[in-house]
């Protein structure tokens, strides 16, 4: 599957951005989902994911309240609404997939190693 993130920008501490991550090439439905991020000197980590249902979702505690997975299958399409954003957000995000067929429902994998397929970033910039 091929993964195309976008919506990253500039945006002040408090503001919102929507990321979102187009999949093509197979089916989006049999994959969970899950976006990352890496800040400059920082190993990639975990922000949160979807299953394929989009029945469950997995929050890193650093964004919990504030940050919002979704997906629409029939969109092909997940989606990252980032409220209250803090300078500490800054990172280049990542989305990622993995087939999950089979998989016990709810379990959503919160380590990079986990998933086989990745977009190529998107820069969040969040000012003071």
């Amino acid at each position: 599957v091929q993964l195309q993130a976008s919506g990253g920008g500039l945006v002040q501490a408090g503001g919102s951005l929507r990321l979102s991550c187009e999949a093509s090439g197979r089916t989006f439905s049999n994959y969970n989902m899950g976006w990352f991020r890496q800040a400059p000197g920082k190993e990639r980590e975990f922000v949160t994911g979807i299953d394929r249902n989009g029945g469950y979702t997995k929050y890193a505690d650093s964004v919990k309240g504030r940050f919002t997975i979704s997906r629409d299958n029939a969109k092909n399409t997940a989606y990252l609404q980032m409220n209250s954003l803090k300078p500490e957000d800054t990172a280049v995000y990542y989305c990622a997939a993995v087939q999950a067929i089979g998989w016990v429902a709810g379990y959503v994998p919160p380590t990079a190693t986990a998933y086989d397929y990745w977009g190529q970033g998107t820069q969040v910039t969040v000012s003071s």
